[in-house]
């Protein structure tokens, strides 16, 4: 129970639905594949193996943060308390090897080194980042966002590689969910704009857990940018970067004019739960109000990145 607790399933369950979301999506469009379907074998390893190297992540990132969560997060303490810390980082390496593993035989079921490539570097800017560059100003919070981002990103090279030049088996255009169909490269611009929503989310909420957690990463000598520039400026840095998703929201709904507002109702539903991050985010002073605005990006990001189960039941039955 421990270990379950300390992987953070909740987090493991949401990479699985976007993975699954995205790729429902594109079958919804394209039809299932023989052989590559989300059905398949291959579709379920790339899942397992991109969920165990977030659970191994998030290990090995408690195993190096055990100073500052007893300040910061002392009820939720697992690592040292419950689980020794010899098992923690044994459990991480094993976790990463069988993750390892199934990349390398997806890439020779896919016959192509990417997921080979994106596991191994996964894996160790992961060690990297619990290691060294959380502790640095800003990068940890982009190399945080920026692996986040690559989850759909992977399910669109899957999806883009399987498929390849294959036409669209559905003529219901108008709710994917914009109808101006892209051709081959549709895959790509869906799963790009997806990592992109989930990259400025991210990095947003990154910062605001670092806000969260300012008196156990000083123990650390973190140089946070709480830490280092305060609260008031990482406060409207943080701003700025959660306003990048309103304004992404406009720059779609400008440059497809023939877009249907029925496909963006996940999208509004994240935007105004963003509306709402902000204004809290600027009258927050307590670690209270941090952690509930960290919670509520969570909640927007989800809304947006499982937006693909939406578009695909438009398919299926609008």
């Amino acid at each position: 129970m421990h270990f379950i607790r300390l992987i953070r399933p909740l987090n493991l369950i949401i990479v699985a639905l976007t993975i699954y979301s995205l790729g429902w999506y594109f079958e919804s469009i394209y039809g299932p594949h023989p052989k590559f379907n989300i059905y398949s074998t291959p579709f379920l390893l790339l899942t397992i193996s991109t969920v165990m190297i977030a659970a191994a992540g998030n290990i090995i990132n408690d195993y190096f943060d055990l100073r500052a969560d007893r300040i910061n997060k002392p009820n939720k303490l697992i690592i040292g308390k419950h689980i020794k810390r010899r098992w923690a980082i044994l459990s991480h390496w094993i976790i990463n090897f069988i993750a390892f593993c199934i990349a390398l035989h997806l890439s020779w079921e896919m016959d192509t080194f990417a997921y080979l490539f994106i596991h191994f570097a996964s894996i160790n800017l992961l060690w990297f980042y619990s290691v060294y560059l959380k502790r640095k100003f800003f990068i940890g919070n982009f190399l945080i966002a920026a692996l986040t981002a690559a989850v759909p990103l992977l399910v669109g090279l899957y999806f883009h590689q399987v498929y390849d030049l294959m036409e669209p088996s559905t003529t219901a255009i108008t709710y994917f969910p914009f109808n101006q169909y892209s051709g081959d490269h549709f895959i790509l611009w869906v799963s790009f704009g997806l990592a992109a929503f989930a990259f400025v989310l991210n990095l947003a909420r990154e910062i605001v857990k670092d806000m969260e957690d300012v008196e156990g990463d000083i123990l650390l000598k973190s140089k946070s940018l709480p830490i280092t520039i305060g609260y008031q400026k990482s406060k409207w840095i943080a701003a700025i970067i959660l306003s990048g998703t309103i304004v992404g929201c406009l720059v779609v709904w400008y440059f497809f004019e023939h877009i249907e507002l029925i496909t963006m109702i996940p999208i509004v539903l994240s935007a105004l739960l963003v509306v709402v991050c902000y204004f809290l985010l600027i009258k927050a002073e307590t670690k209270r109000q941090y952690r509930t605005i960290n919670h509520l990006i969570k909640l927007s990001m989800v809304a947006g990145l499982i937006s693909p189960v939406y578009w695909a039941l438009l398919l299926i039955y609008g």
